[in-house]
């Protein structure tokens, strides 16, 4: 019995990974704004439709309040999962690089040169990289298989 894992493309398998990373990283650093009901009467004029249609204003906006950040929260949580399974030296690169509150303004050269102790050459890290974000893939299902 043999099992063969799937051969992705590179490039869009990365550029999937790392918008899921940026998407993290905005749903866990950025404060949720939250919608309010307009209270105040509107001066425009409104011509009626049928009437058996009931909208509730508060409601759906509390709906939506509650559903947000409950759909924020399980995304970090299935992406800080999907990071916590890799292993050590992985896990230690897409934390620093991509996990991180100052990642946007991180290069790839300083996390292998000064956050690894001792530092690691470039090629090194780059096949870490990928062997991370070949798992993440798989993890979150974001794998783009080659044609």
């Amino acid at each position: 019995m043999s099992f063969e894992l799937p051969e992705l493309d590179r490039k869009a398998t990365q550029t999937a990974v790392e918008a899921e990373l940026e998407k993290y990283r905005l749903y866990k650093y950025l404060i949720f704004e939250e919608r309010e009901a307009s209270v105040t009467a509107s001066s425009e004029e409104r011509f009626h439709g049928p009437t058996n249609m009931t909208s509730d204003q508060t409601g759906s906006i509390a709906i939506y309040n509650a559903d947000q950040q409950k759909y924020r929260r399980d995304y970090c949580k299935r992406v800080e999962w999907a990071v916590r399974r890799l292993p050590n030296m992985e896990r230690f690169l897409i934390e620093e690089r991509y996990m991180s509150e100052d990642a946007e303004y991180l290069s790839d050269y300083n996390v292998y040169c000064f956050k690894f102790q001792p530092p690691i050459s470039e090629k090194k890290y780059s096949k870490i990289r990928w062997k991370a974000f070949y798992k993440i893939a798989l993890n979150l299902n974001l794998a783009i298989t080659k044609k």
